[in-house]
């Protein structure tokens, strides 16, 4: 076994390697870009070398670097995480030739899966089934039309080099495929380096299930079981759950069979994921009906990987480390059983109600449920992740900012313990998907297991612009919050043990009735709240319009808010205006409105049109003069390597263009001025 390995990677996958190498008393050495310097995983490991600029490119993709810095330290192996270089066999090949070993499999493999129209071509010759496309080399934009009407709409395009849903677009008519191509081409040489694509069919009400296989250097392979990952937004997967619902053991057998083949049609060593999409003839009633087609494979550890450690009771990153040293594999298919049921959440930076726009910003507040980190979990509950309360989630990096893990004898059980443990999760200073993710395990389909990679756009109305706490609750939460805060801080005394009566909440005034007066802020809607004290301190809250009694009580550092019929326990977190209210129900935003302080403000400009993010422009679809209508696309931006399209709020013609391609922008930085009609 390994002495000291260095890990090429940040964030939560470097934090997770780390816990696995100090359990078995493997020293660790951490690499760090200028955005990381201070960063979770730095101080998670023995030692620490600087690499470069905050950007991957100046940093995590510098290969040379790395392996410089393993040298200086004496590493006797890296390894690579996922993302960056995880996949590229030049790394690889870079690290033998150094004389260090690679955590994953030989170079030969990554190059043979890594392009997936060549794999696809390898895996026909292994029988892997396939569905049907065009993965030629030709590259002509003509040809690659022909192809797609060839093979019938809709056709998925997808970058041959491509994974992480990035440079994959979905065509439902042939006079889209030429835009969508440029798009998908664009985007792939700007994550890849590589635009070449390759185009399937679009197999209808898809599943996607992937199987997790390991191989060593004796020889020897397994398969540990499926993962399905149909839960996805943008081709990029949001829960993730082992075993696969539905799943009968011919099928398991035969998918795991088909996935030891890939692996060892290419003399696969290590952990590896062959991905497969399931095309669902009978529907959600008939799983023996399902069929299944290879897709990819990763050559790599996934991030979705402690769903199949929580089912094994074994630990992967383990297992890579003691087949990179030589070691067999610890067990043989025979002996691997599924334990019950996991499901893991992607706890994501980023606003679901605005098409997933990735957020930045830091962690005010980031407050997460009883748990025990990396492979191991507490009343079936484990999170993974490489960030602290008080940390930045910036542009440069994945959005992602913890994998919440659950584990259940069954799936209800699991579903149950999941929305349990999301509704603990409190997070304040940048938006999120936690709330989101509620709804969408929550939701008929996924309750019910009826899964496809449509799930999310099929469940819409239960899923976006869900509120769940109401103005009701979110008011009397952010009252008694203010006031038990005042009363607190009243009861600290003085020197001379002097306390101010009129801040004590019981229902003492000189004369008359006692009203205070509340402008808030509710969902873009402004909104007044009264609270009366009468009959000896019972308190009423007057909102909407409605009268009801308003109680609380300290619980702990929650509330116990009592209004009208609504009881709950709630926390808020404020930072000056802004309240965050967390419920069992849900969370919300309310704001308490200081009328001084807004009655200078401007009115909003028309016609302007901002950044809503950080990050780079990628193109510009008009020019000054254009005439342009309501929700046309005007430009492009990537940040945190996903593109977003910039549409026009309303009909109006093009005044300048204030920034070019490839310029670096902040957050709200005006892009370009529309003249808009009055």
């Amino acid at each position: 076994m390994f002495t000291k390995i260095l890990i090429a990677n940040r964030g939560e996958i470097a934090c997770r390697v780390a816990a696995t190498a100090a359990r078995l008393a493997i020293k660790t050495v951490a690499v760090y870009s200028d955005a990381d310097a201070h960063a979770k995983h730095v101080a998670a490991c023995d030692e620490a070398v600087y690499i470069g600029g905050s950007a991957p490119k100046d940093s995590y993709l510098r290969w040379e670097k790395i392996i410089e810095a393993a040298k200086a330290t004496g590493a006797q192996a890296i390894h690579p995480g996922y993302g960056f270089l995880s996949e590229n066999e030049e790394f690889a090949n870079a690290c033998a030739a150094a004389g260090l070993v690679f955590i994953g499999p030989p170079a030969s493999a990554i190059q043979a899966m890594g392009l997936k129209a060549e794999s696809k071509q390898l895996m026909e010759k292994a029988g892997v089934p396939l569905v049907p496309g065009y993965h030629a080399a030709d590259q002509d934009p003509a040809l690659l039309q022909r192809e797609a009407d060839r093979i019938g709409y809709p056709v998925l395009i997808k970058a041959s080099a491509g994974g992480g849903g990035k440079g994959m677009r979905a065509v439902d008519k042939a006079e889209d495929f030429a835009d969508a191509l440029a798009s998908c081409k664009r985007e792939a040489i700007n994550s890849f380096g590589d635009d070449a694509v390759l185009i399937e069919k679009y197999v209808q009400r898809p599943r996607h299930i992937e199987i997790q296989v390991f191989g060593d250097t004796h020889g020897n392979y397994v398969y540990l079981f499926e993962r399905d990952c149909s839960v996805q937004r943008r081709h990029q997967k949001v829960l993730e759950e082992a075993p696969a619902p539905g799943m009968t053991p011919a099928l398991r057998a035969q998918m795991g069979q088909a996935a030891v083949e890939a692996a060892r049609a290419v003399n696969y060593v290590g952990a590896g994921t062959v991905e497969f999409i399931v095309e669902q003839a009978g529907g959600y009633e008939h799983p023996e009906e399902m069929q299944f087609y290879f897709m990819e494979m990763n050559t790599r550890l996934q991030v979705e990987h402690p769903v199949t450690e929580a089912i094994t009771g074994l630990d992967l990153v383990e297992w890579q480390l003691r087949v990179a040293s030589g070691e067999p594999l610890p067990l043989r298919q025979d002996e691997l059983q599924i334990h019950g049921h996991a499901i893991e959440a992607r706890i994501c930076a980023e606003n679901p109600d605005n098409n997933f726009l990735p957020a930045t910003g830091s962690l005010q507040v980031y407050g997460l449920p009883s748990h025990v980190t990396f492979a191991r979990a507490e009343r079936g509950v484990r999170v993974d992740s490489g960030v602290r309360e008080g940390d930045a989630i910036s542009p440069f990096y994945d959005s992602m900012v913890a994998k919440l893990i659950v584990h259940g004898a069954t799936r209800a059980e699991a579903l149950a313990r999941l929305d349990a443990a999301l509704a603990q999760t409190h997070i304040v200073g940048l938006a999120t998907n936690v709330q989101f993710l509620r709804h969408v395990t929550t939701s008929a389909s996924f309750a019910a297991a009826q899964l496809d990679t449509a799930l999310i756009p099929r469940e819409a109305d239960a899923l976006f612009h869900q509120d769940k706490v109401g103005l009701l609750m979110a008011a009397a939460a952010l009252i008694a919050h203010t006031l038990q805060t005042g009363e607190r801080q009243a009861a600290q005394t003085d020197a001379h043990g002097w306390q101010d009566p009129w801040a004590q909440r019981d229902g003492w005034k000189s004369h008359g009735a006692q009203v205070r007066s509340f402008a808030l802020e509710y969902a873009g809607e402004p909104h007044t709240a009264l609270l009366r004290s009468v009959r000896g301190g019972t308190l009423e809250l007057t909102v909407g319009g409605q009268t009801y009694p308003l109680q609380w009580s300290a619980h702990g550092r929650a509330l116990d808010v009592r209004v009208g019929e609504q009881r709950s326990l709630v926390n808020v977190y404020a930072n000056g205006a802004v309240a965050q209210v967390f419920t069992a129900r849900g969370a919300t935003q309310i704001i308490a409105i200081d009328a001084l302080a807004h009655a200078g403000d401007a009115q909003a400009e028309g016609g302007r049109l901002t950044a809503p993010m950080p990050g780079k422009v990628v193109s510009f679809a008009v020019k000054a003069g254009d005439v342009v209508k309501k929700g046309q696309a005007l430009a492009v931006m990537e940040a945190m390597k996903m593109e977003h399209t910039i549409a026009a709020p309303a009909d109006g013609t093009v005044g300048e263009l204030l920034f070019a391609p490839g310029d670096q922008v902040t957050e709200g930085s005006e892009l370009l001025r529309m003249v808009v009609p009055a």
